[in-house]
């Protein structure tokens, strides 16, 4: 005898019949897709134990041997050496990445097993490409520096094109190229193609784009590409080429001025146009990437020179920062702050900044909840603009008591700081304190609970 459903059953039977399935009781839904899952589970082949790499415990999809005999998968085994192993994850014998031995034979039959269980929805391994040696990544980089000798920009930048598909094909090829000079050669291969005004743009956006895959660049590299015609060069590709090519370009840049080397940023300061193109970044963003590479490039300059810090403030660059303080994300906020920072060691930039009403409000608001390193740029910041004697530093003081800046200085010392922020911190408290009378403030719900000693 065959138990009738219930009733409401019977009704999202008739629904469902009508077209309306949402009626169907979400357990009876359940009920019926438990045995079609255990069904697909079962469905599903299970690795065979000799496929699967000893330290993922997944498919191998690149398998290469070791002397010791154990064959693992190339991307787990070189990330186990990469991080500062040196022996055979199973056997604890010496393990040198050089030693290991691709293993065509046990690809090959992983392969036809994904072939044959094609059917249960297993897809096959393709074949990997055969890494570079650090010879042909020598080879080739000879190559490169040949071609721009004899002035051939297209041939240059087809082997360009190569080597950095190469590099950015895994991270073995990389380091094979790196391992090879390869950014001393490339950048020895601009600064010679720079010079000859013959040579097509694309090349040197190749370039720079190369070098980009290859960082870091070493002194050598650093002073090829920091010579007048090569920085002119650079600049102009990251003020009017297209946004991938500006993006390599401005890479390059912070690559060289973090370096801190004073003649690199002295002749970086003195390059035509890039204080202009710097703040063109921020007011036109091609990419979070391109915007953090020109605030730290232009923190750099502003910071080796007061002539670069007036020159970026007279384009704008206060009034850029604020605004794109508004609603950074961390790294992009603690950056920004550090180059707002620079900008108000300037009385050029104190004095904008009092004339923008954003100011005042979004430091205060960065002192907290981003990090450390923003709450020590934020605090330095306000410190500069409410300690100056000019006029406008009263009402700077009032404007921080009115968004809340003195009980966030304050929950910052109990929280704890140190050195130079905690001085910082102090000192605007007490030049706080003295301007509070009258002052209203009106971010205080999260500091009702605070012993106030001042």
């Amino acid at each position: 005898m065959v138990t009738p459903l219930p009733r409401f059953r019977a009704r999202a039977f008739r629904g469902a019949a009508r077209g309306a399935p949402a009626e169907i009781p979400l357990a009876i839904r359940r009920t019926w897709q438990q045995p079609m899952l255990v069904a697909a589970a079962e469905s599903e082949p299970a690795v065979p134990t000799h496929f699967l790499c000893p330290i993922s415990l997944d498919m191998m999809r690149d398998p290469v041997t070791a002397p010791t005999g154990i064959t693992y998968d190339r991307e787990s085994v070189e990330g186990w050496l990469e991080r500062g192993h040196a022996t055979c994850p199973v056997t604890g014998r010496p393990l040198r990445l050089e030693e290991l031995v691709p293993n065509h034979a046990t690809r090959r039959v992983i392969q036809e097993w994904c072939v044959a269980n094609r059917g249960l929805g297993v897809e096959r391994v393709p074949t990997p490409r055969v890494p570079i040696s650090a010879f042909d990544a020598s080879e080739l980089l000879a190559a490169v520096s040949a071609a721009a000798r004899r002035g051939d920009g297209p041939r240059c930048r087809e082997l360009v094109a190569r080597a950095r598909a190469l590099g950015k094909e895994s991270e073995r090829n990389r380091r094979c190229f790196v391992s090879a000079s390869a950014a001393r050669a490339l950048s020895s291969t601009y600064c010679h193609l720079a010079g000859q005004r013959v040579v097509p743009s694309t090349a040197l956006e190749e370039i720079l784009a190369a070098m980009v895959v290859f960082l870091p660049l070493d002194v050598e590299s650093r002073g090829h590409i920091a010579s007048p015609t090569s920085l002119e060069s650079v600049v102009s590709i990251l003020s009017h080429s297209e946004p991938l090519a500006r993006v390599s370009a401005v890479v390059v840049l912070r690559e060289i001025a973090s370096s801190s080397d004073r003649q690199c940023l002295e002749a970086m300061s003195k390059t035509t146009g890039i204080y202009a193109a710097l703040v063109k970044l921020l007011e036109k963003p091609v990419s979070p990437q391109a915007t953090k590479a020109a605030l730290v490039t232009a923190y750099y300059l502003a910071m080796h020179a007061e002539l670069a810090a007036s020159r970026l403030v007279d384009l704008g660059a206060v009034r850029l920062l604020l605004e794109l303080l508004v609603d950074a994300d961390k790294g992009t906020t603690e950056k920004a702050l550090a180059l707002l920072d620079s900008l108000l060691l300037t009385c050029k930039g104190r004095d904008e900044a009092y004339a923008q009403a954003l100011a005042v409000p979004v430091i205060v608001k960065k002192m907290q909840h981003v990090s450390d390193m923003a709450t020590e740029f934020a605090v330095s910041a306000l410190w500069r603009l409410c300690k100056n004697f000019a006029a406008d530093s009263g009402g700077c003081k009032a404007e921080a008591l009115q968004v809340g800046a003195f009980q966030k200085l304050l929950l910052l010392l109990q929280v704890g700081c140190e050195g130079a922020t905690k001085e910082r911190a102090s000192e605007l408290l007490r030049l706080l304190n003295g301007s509070r009378d009258g002052a209203e403030c009106i971010d205080t719900l999260d500091f009702k609970a605070l012993k106030r000693p001042f």
